[in-house]
């Protein structure tokens, strides 16, 4: 069985900081930023990216559809 390795990109000046993709990411993969977009939000990134799975739930319940997860077989 193939393994899969996820990547998220997020739109970091459209990224408000609702938290909201952190808390439903299964393992852990994204944080919100110390650093500030534009508008002064702290935005969200990829604090751990080995462990993406690709799974999107970052991206279903993101809001502003902020979220693009692309996903790799390995």
């Amino acid at each position: 069985m193939a393994k899969i390795k996820g990547a998220v990109v997020v739109n970091t000046e459209r990224c408000k900081g609702c938290d909201l993709c952190v808390v439903a990411c299964p393992p852990h993969t994204l944080a919100l930023s110390k650093e500030a977009n534009t508008k002064g939000y702290n935005y969200a990134y990829m604090a751990n990216p080995d462990s993406c799975t690709g799974c999107a739930s970052c991206a279903y319940v993101c809001p502003d559809a902020c979220i693009t997860v692309y996903k790799v077989k390995l």
